[in-house]
């Protein structure tokens, strides 16, 4: 049973997770790999709505991932892109990145190898993962600008999407937990983490939710 404050503290970190940056057109997009195909339904979305000219996405597979896209990430995702109409010349496939850096750094290379001039890139990932691949990218590739997408949804209705709302919480509090430490070691950029939202994740962390959890001094980025 999950507490009313833990629901309450779980939509504060869901909350400060997402950017909510103004969307803009931008010279590609990014959709990160997960088991969520509402990533790429939200580039193609972005697409057809002129956000931008070209896609890339970028993953292989991962143990959630490995049984429902055995193809990689990327490639299944590219393939629902397809059926929903996107055109084949306006999506590349990045399918080695099997972490955050990975996908900002392979999909970089991937970009520079076409000859894409990149200005301004549209960061698509799911709604809880938004501030860490800001940061991350911020980090890897500073001469661009980052705009942050997902799928627009509540903390609610992400829950009953995913329907596991212990999971759900256990990624929320691994994903701040790596915001805190992860600058340290030069994986992403520093952000202000506010007191309320510290609050918030140490009474998760004492409730239990921490199979997402790194050790602190782990140097594994995932």
């Amino acid at each position: 049973m999950i507490s009313a404050q833990s629901w309450a503290d779980a939509r504060q970190l869901w909350d400060f997770h997402q950017m909510h940056h103004e969307l803009r057109p931008c010279s590609v997009a990014i959709g990160l790999g997960s088991h969520d195909l509402g990533v790429a339904d939200t580039a193609v979305d972005l697409y057809k709505r002129g956000m931008m000219p070209l896609i890339v996405f970028t993953g292989a597979t991962s143990i959630t991932t490995r049984e429902r896209m055995p193809r990689g990430e990327a490639v299944h995702y590219r393939e629902r892109a397809l059926e929903l109409g996107v055109p084949s010349s306006a999506v590349l496939v990045e399918p080695r990145a099997r972490n955050t850096g990975d996908n900002i750094r392979f999909s970089r290379t991937l970009l520079e190898e076409a000859d894409v001039d990149v200005s301004s890139v549209l960061l698509i990932s799911k709604p809880y993962e938004e501030r860490r691949a800001y940061a991350t990218a911020r980090r890897l590739w500073p001469e661009v600008e980052i705009v942050s997408a997902s799928t627009p949804m509540t903390f609610e209705e992400y829950v009953d999407s995913i329907q596991d709302a212990r999971m759900v919480i256990d990624m929320l509090v691994g994903a701040l937990q790596r915001l805190l430490l992860y600058p340290e070691q030069g994986f992403m950029i520093s952000q202000t983490v506010p007191d309320d939202v510290t609050m918030a994740y140490e009474r998760l962390c004492r409730k239990g939710f921490t199979s997402r959890l790194v050790p602190d001094g782990a140097s594994a980025h995932s």
